[in-house]
């Protein structure tokens, strides 16, 4: 269980998070000259050097969108012209595709970024410039909105490349898109032009989502334990109804794969910062804001619970909660992850993406209550942050590209470097850690400086 230390603040993790985007920089730079555009997005690193690999290209907008981020913090211009320009050569296709569930991973971290700095005067954009954002970021939210299975009830959901059958945990992190795309006043357009409304798709994705990937200890099968999160739902097709628990990339339907858990987390609280933007009257339709708001807020709170109760006290969880190794490591929740171990590998990306779920929930529950659970959560975020903004989880070579180490990619399948001499994968980053961990140190040093906090959705 995270070891929670009350006394950490956003200003006293500001020595950290200077050095950790001094040390970014190093990485942006290293990994624009070294990329080659022809060989596929950067994914995973290999012996400290980016390759890629995957089923999609999901993590190209990470790459450009660190960059940006290392402007935003540093205000380095040199970092801007590499994710501004990276942009406009390379994410087009991304807009406009059709067969993934990963636009609010990659036009949110480029063209929602760059959005957020143009209209908010961090840097100098004409209007066309801004105007081609809003178009590309409103087209990204309407192809992600089609990607559509409707099931009874007016449920539905944004289906994951696996088809048509299948939800994601981890496109509850696309709604973000959704969220952007609604705001600058879009809709998806339907047969007999019908008006489709981002806002319902992304609310019925929600709920679908927290309805049949997430646990609430209600009975639903022998494994119901709060917090915990299924990978993967199954749906038949011809009825709508749900079918079974699965996953691609945990160990099994039955146990938690942590990442997946971290992007509940870190999804459903960010999506409580876009409905605390929204007027009661467009919420009406779904029950009034103050009851969506509160089954959101239900879903934050019962996955950050299950992850604090199931991470090791440093706030790093190992990649799988049923990893069947981890009865080797003996207590394991009672002492720090050991990154080096030699039966189930960490993951770091999972604790970057998790602790800014807490810190970004921490902030939501103070600014209603000024004590009691916000300050818990907020303390656990600030927690994790000083562990993965450190040794040895911070890459400090300037011969590794990546910025966080130890993060792991898909284990069942073996895609994960094992370093010469070791059992389990360590050692090596990922493109969605790396851009998670400088997120998350942007936006606890906009709360340490007292500035307007990251939010894309209340400009």
């Amino acid at each position: 269980m995270l070891r929670i230390d009350t006394s950490l603040t956003p200003g006293t993790l500001r020595g950290d998070i200077d050095r950790l985007f001094e040390l970014s920089a190093r990485k942006v730079f290293a990994l624009d000259r070294s990329w080659n555009p022809m060989a596929g997005s950067p994914v995973v690193t290999v012996g400290g050097k980016y390759t890629s690999r995957g089923w999609t290209e999901w993590t190209q907008g990470f790459q450009f969108g660190s960059a940006i981020l290392q402007f935003a913090a540093t205000g380095d211009r040199r970092a801007l012209a590499i994710g501004r320009t990276g942009t406009i050569r390379h994410m087009a296709a991304h807009v406009s595709h059709v067969g993934v569930h990963d636009h609010g991973f990659n036009n949110v971290s480029t063209y929602g970024n760059l959005y957020h700095l143009a209209v908010s005067g961090a840097m100098e954009a004409d209007e066309g410039e801004v105007r081609f954002y809003e178009l590309a970021l409103k087209v990204s939210g309407a192809v992600q909105a089609a990607r559509w299975t409707g099931l009874p009830g007016g449920l539905g959901y944004v289906y994951s490349f696996n088809g048509p059958h299948s939800l994601f945990a981890d496109t509850i992190r696309s709604l973000r898109i959704l969220a952007l795309a609604h705001r600058l006043g879009h809709c998806l357009m339907g047969e007999g032009d019908r008006r489709i409304s981002l806002l319902g798709r992304l609310l019925d994705h929600a709920e679908t989502t927290a309805r049949y990937n997430v646990y609430f200890g209600e009975g639903r099968d022998r494994y119901d334990v709060p917090g915990r999160v299924a990978h993967e739902s199954i749906f038949d097709l011809i009825d709508g109804s749900y079918r079974c628990p699965s996953t691609q990339q945990g160990y099994s339907p039955f146990t938690t794969w942590t990442r997946g858990l971290a992007w509940i987390l870190c999804g459903y609280a960010e999506q409580l910062e876009f409905l605390d933007t929204l007027s009661d009257g467009e919420l009406k339709a779904h029950g009034g804001k103050a009851a969506v708001m509160g089954r959101f807020l239900r879903v934050a709170r019962v996955t950050a619970d299950y992850f604090l109760a199931q991470t090791p006290t440093d706030g790093v969880p190992y990649w799988d909660t049923g990893a069947p190794g981890l009865e080797r490591l003996g207590a394991y929740l009672e002492r720090p992850a050991d990154p080096f171990n030699e039966h189930e590998p960490v993951d770091s990306s999972a604790a970057a993406i998790a602790a800014q779920g807490l810190v970004r929930l921490g902030r939501y529950l103070l600014a209603r209550r000024p004590s009691g659970a916000g300050d818990r959560y907020l303390a656990a975020g600030l927690t994790i942050a000083r562990t993965i903004f450190s040794e040895p989880y911070l890459s400090t070579s300037p011969r590794h590209q990546g910025l966080l180490l130890h993060t792991v990619y898909h284990r069942p399948r073996g895609w994960d470097h094992v370093p010469a001499g070791r059992k389990v994968p360590c050692g090596e980053s990922s493109m969605w850690g790396d851009y998670h961990a400088r997120e998350l140190a942007l936006l606890i040093k906009r709360m340490a400086e007292r500035k307007p906090h990251y939010t894309f959705f209340g400009l």
